[in-house]
């Protein structure tokens, strides 16, 4: 593995926020509506629930941090991780930790998850350091083709990742066809996720009911740089929001690992249990310990 070298970073939680005049947006079908959970500090959403069980827009499970000066900001989305440990630095929750649980959209966002009783006393404007390590991770014994990203060391080790005679395996909820990588092609994954273009009957989940959490796999898809399309790569990556109304958005898919499918293989696994679902939980974000440790 290469050496780890990780850095504080400052975000300050999102304030919920509207186009200035303009209250509504419009669905696939032309309706006005509103863009609820869309940002901020989002209350009753959490790791394991389905992406399409709330009537919302874009709705994370936690809260979401910016930095009001541009180049701090893009430093934020670029260097945070899944997985790296959070701390609240100021306001009535001072004290509190929680982990990265994904990035999100427009200009960068990083999303956090805490407890109930944290999110519950988290105000807009509240700053919290994230300790990010992960970015331009290598580890000796994946294929040098693949690449790693947006993942933290130790979280990546819990993960169901194996290799054996130069392929590695990955297990998955659900393999996906890359016509449905919508919002967020063309931009740098290590600053944003792609909003996956389906709904709770779209035929390429095959009745999987999607997760927030939950491992995915998108065939024909590269995030080595740009996000864009590359035949027979695969991206590995978790779920970190909800869906969307909107055309060409819906569950966003935060890339975690790259590479040509002759070397990166998705298994589909969904698991009969939700402890044996391949996917991002609160057990297996409590499991990362803080680094470093004393």
């Amino acid at each position: 593995m290469s050496s780890i070298i990780a850095n504080n970073l400052l975000g300050f939680v999102e304030h919920a926020g509207l186009t200035p005049m303009v209250s509504y947006r419009i669905d696939r079908d032309g309706h006005p509506y509103l863009p609820i959970g869309d940002g901020g500090v989002v209350l009753g959403v959490h790791l394991g629930d389905s992406v399409f069980a709330t009537d919302a827009d874009h709705a994370a499970p936690g809260v979401t941090l910016v930095h009001p000066d541009p180049g701090s900001r893009f430093g934020l989305t670029s260097f945070a991780c899944v997985g790296n440990r959070a701390t609240v630095r100021s306001g009535a929750a001072m004290g509190a930790t929680g982990s990265v649980v994904g990035k999100r959209g427009e200009a960068g966002r990083v999303i956090v998850s805490f407890d109930d009783e944290t999110m519950a006393a988290l105000l807009p404007g509240d700053r919290i350091a994230v300790h990010a390590m992960g970015q331009g991770l290598e580890r000796d014994d994946l294929p040098e083709e693949i690449v790693l990203l947006n993942i933290d060391p130790a979280l990546l080790a819990a993960l169901p990742l194996t290799v054996e005679a130069g392929v590695a395996t990955v297990d998955v909820v659900g393999v996906l066809p890359g016509k449905v990588a919508g919002n967020g092609i063309g931009r740098p994954a290590h600053q944003w996720d792609v909003d996956l273009a389906v709904t709770p009957d779209s035929p390429e989940l095959a009745g999987i009911d999607m997760r927030l959490g939950d491992l995915f796999a998108v065939e024909h898809l590269d995030v080595r740089h740009n996000m864009g399309f590359r035949r027979d790569w695969i991206t590995v990556g978790i779920i970190v929001h909800g869906g969307s109304p909107m055309p060409g958005h819906g569950p966003g898919f935060l890339p975690i690992a790259c590479g040509p499918r002759r070397v990166l293989q998705p298994r589909a696994t969904p698991g009969e249990s939700a402890a044996e679902r391949p996917a991002l939980t609160s057990e297996r974000l409590a499991a990362v310990a803080p680094w470093p440790t004393a």
